[in-house]
């Protein structure tokens, strides 16, 4: 990535918050660090905390194109890197025996062209010569093989493709790694990539993204909305509620003409942060909720 789309941890700070994405000074430095020195960037944390969000808003703050590559269990080099149109080129081999042509060189020639490759994420990434972002998401989800794959392409920025050589990046792509920690990353991966850890941010901070992204909800509602959802994220939940959820939870009550938050509220809206029955549950119970036809108490 040219390091000219940052000139310091202060303009990556007022960019992103430009296109909707508050960082924390950390955040700031590390991603003006990745861009100048050229390194990937791993970031770790618990899910929904904004890290996929943090690479879309690179790609948006650069005017960057962004490929997406979103790691699974199984997922293999055909689908990381490239493959072959096997139904083409099996198409174009019936053509030239109908015209005669046999010769295996040939033949070889024609089906393994540019035509019949198919460019995955990663190749697609390094052959783009436009302002890259290249998002590994959640590539904890990936098998170790994968990670090899990685380091083999993030090592040097090239793909060698036996049929056609090796493919060198002419510009080198801004690449952001996400993990969930669901397992331990090789060593070998984390030291070839600065490091940021990403946590849910603090009461301040959320209700200011709150604001941002919602500025119809109003100071009360934000905090009153912050205040529950930092209470449903002490608890022991299956899943604790993201900032994504935070938000669409002030947007419900907007859609809903609400200026308070009570328990009755709480209790009937509560699916919009919370996607389990035993956390609801949970929930209900630790927060004592009622519908709000029950006479709800306050939530505190």
């Amino acid at each position: 990535m040219d390091d000219s789309f940052f000139s310091s941890a202060g303009d990556v700070a007022r960019r992103l918050a430009e296109v909707g994405y508050l960082a924390d000074h950390a955040t700031a430095i590390t991603v003006f660090l990745a861009g100048r020195l050229g390194k990937p960037l791993l970031v770790e944390g618990p899910a929904g905390v904004g890290k996929t969000e943090l690479a879309k808003a690179v790609a948006t703050a650069t005017g960057s194109g962004l490929v997406r590559l979103q790691c699974y269990e199984g997922i293999d080099e055909a689908r990381a890197l490239y493959e072959w149109d096997y139904r083409k080129q099996l198409l174009r081999l019936q053509v030239d025996r109908a015209a005669g042509e046999a010769e295996w060189e040939t033949e070889r020639g024609h089906i393994f062209s540019e035509e019949f490759l198919l460019a995955r994420p990663l190749l697609a990434a390094i052959r783009r010569t436009e302002p890259t972002v290249l998002l590994v998401d959640e590539t904890d989800k990936a098998d170790v093989e994968v990670e090899g794959l990685l380091l083999e392409v993030l090592s040097d920025f090239q793909v060698t493709i036996p049929e056609l050589g090796t493919v060198v990046a002419e510009r080198r792509p801004f690449v952001v790694l996400t993990s969930n920690a669901t397992r331990e990353l090789t060593e070998a991966l984390k030291r070839r990539c600065l490091y940021l850890h990403l946590d849910y941010p603090d009461a301040a901070r959320e209700r200011a993204i709150v604001l941002e992204r919602v500025p119809e909800v109003g100071e009360q509602l934000a905090e009153q909305v912050v205040r529950t959802v930092r209470a449903l994220r002490a608890m022991e939940l299956k899943k604790a509620p993201s900032i994504a959820e935070t938000i669409d939870w002030a947007r419900t009550l907007v859609a809903l003409g609400l200026d308070t938050l009570d328990a009755g509220t709480v209790a009937d809206t509560l699916g919009v942060v919370l996607k389990h029955t035993s956390d609801t549950t949970r929930a209900a119970a630790e927060l004592r909720l009622q519908p709000a036809a029950g006479r709800p108490e306050a939530a505190s």
